[in-house]
């Protein structure tokens, strides 16, 4: 279990509760101004968009959903990479994410996305790769989760929402932040998918 020793993934899970909570019920033009809009990025310069919107969420279960997913993988995958290569793990999750979302989006003027997913989701692929046979306890299910089984669940979701465009929640980010997680793996240890299928196989 995190024991918050962890420096990257605590900064980065103290900033973002923060900052959503301070956006949402607090000073609502903070999320106006961290909002990623494609169609913006480039022709007003809102470079800092593609960090600043993964520190905000559209609502309080958005939040938590993110939060409570960070809190079970992102502690344990920094104590297995350490401080560096996690926090460059999850700004490649970041970055690739809305690389995505800028190809799909950058002629919509009106699309703009907030959320921590693509990171997250990286993250948590990552996870996989490491710790394939995980199982979670999530409430109420009173049965465990493996971890894959969760991981396929998150983006399954993301899917069906992202065809549905659910409101600002970027959910084409998990998509392309569950595929950069893998590749950020298979760039900087392409061991671990050999210990992958062995343990699977």
């Amino acid at each position: 279990m995190p024991n918050f020793s962890e420096p990257g993934a605590t900064l980065i899970f103290v900033v973002t509760i923060a900052a959503s909570l301070l956006g949402l019920y607090r000073a609502p033009q903070l999320i106006e101004v961290c909002l990623f809009r494609p169609y913006y990025f480039l022709r007003r310069q809102q470079y800092h968009t593609v960090v600043s919107s993964g520190f905000v969420h559209a609502d309080l279960g958005h939040l938590l959903f993110n939060m409570f997913t960070f809190y079970f993988f992102a502690f344990p995958m920094e104590r297995l990479f350490g401080t560096q290569y996690f926090l460059a793990l999850y700004l490649f999750g970041l970055l690739i994410s809305h690389g995505c979302t800028y190809f799909k989006q950058r002629d919509n003027s009106l699309y703009a996305s907030l959320g921590a997913s693509g990171a997250i989701s990286a993250v948590l692929f990552a996870y996989i790769v490491y710790f394939p046979t995980t199982t979670l306890f999530i409430f109420p299910i009173p049965v465990p989760i493996p971890a894959a089984l969760f991981a396929v669940g998150y983006v399954a979701y993301s899917y069906w929402a992202a065809a549905r465009e659910r409101g600002r929640i970027n959910h084409d980010a998990h998509l392309c932040g569950a595929l950069s997680g893998l590749v950020y793996v298979l760039m900087v240890h392409p061991q671990a998918y050999r210990l992958l299928f062995e343990t699977l196989f």
